[in-house]
């Protein structure tokens, strides 16, 4: 709302802005580095699709995006452009958010607040996803490219997983298929999945999916076991020993 009034924007646009973040809306987040590899617009690939996704009234799903393109990566920042100037257009305006200013503080309130983390990398570039791991400590689920973390964390039931992990040597040809993949989930999977409710108004399936998430990614992705592993099976070795004991010391 406020960066709407700095921009000067119409009352009546200004009254949509207010109503934008709908609380019982399925919420989709994207928060990160605004690099190209890790394609922000995927998701965007096929306007008339999501537009008919996003405006559902009985099934009603917002987008939030929020990020920070390296100053000399031009590209990075076009894209970031091209999310915000599709953010103030019909019929995406009050859909999809553009949060600015991107930093530690707004990114926690980000992976509280979303039903799903998206990530859509071309493989085999993600490095980890540690958002992504945050999420799950928060409820939330992640849709994501089997790549990363992703790859050995999806079990089929703890999330959602775009495409099969395979890759195509053009890279437009792997992101079309990627994104129809996307879209399948959406429609298919984690849309009626979130709005299938019993009497009490809960979607006990997506509550399911939930719970199995933290049990089974919850103590295996951390930085704990992160640190331990880099220890012992890097840093130790590495030194030239099996193990921190030095039998013989003190005596």
């Amino acid at each position: 709302m406020a960066q709407g009034e700095r921009r000067g924007l119409d009352d009546p646009i200004l009254q949509r802005l207010s109503q934008s973040l709908r609380p019982e809306a399925l919420t989709i987040g994207f928060a990160r580095r605004f690099a190209p590899y890790k394609r922000a617009d995927l998701v965007m690939r096929d306007l008339d699709l999501i537009a008919k996704i996003l405006t559902d009234a009985d099934r009603p799903v917002q987008f939030i995006f929020a990020g920070k393109a390296h100053p000399a990566d031009d590209q990075g920042k076009a894209l970031l452009q091209r999310i915000f100037r599709m953010s103030q257009s019909e019929p995406f305006i009050g859909r999809v958010v553009v949060l600015e200013d991107y930093d530690i503080n707004l990114g926690r309130h980000i992976v509280q607040g979303v039903d799903v983390w998206l990530n859509t990398p071309r493989r085999p570039l993600e490095a980890s996803g540690t958002s992504g791991q945050k999420v799950v400590l928060n409820g939330g689920l992640n849709c994501s490219i089997l790549d990363g973390w992703w790859a050995e964390a999806f079990d089929g039931n703890n999330g959602f997983a775009i495409g099969n992990g395979t890759s195509h040597v053009d890279q437009s040809i792997q992101d079309e298929r990627d994104a129809q993949s996307l879209y399948d989930v959406l429609v298919h999977e984690a849309i009626p999945l979130f709005y299938e409710r019993d009497a009490d108004d809960l979607p006990q399936k997506w509550i399911s999916r939930m719970k199995r998430a933290v049990r089974t990614l919850g103590w295996r992705f951390n930085a704990d076991r992160m640190v331990m592993d880099y220890v012992r099976h890097t840093y130790v070795p590495a030194a030239g020993g099996l193990s921190c004991d030095m039998p013989g010391m003190g005596k």
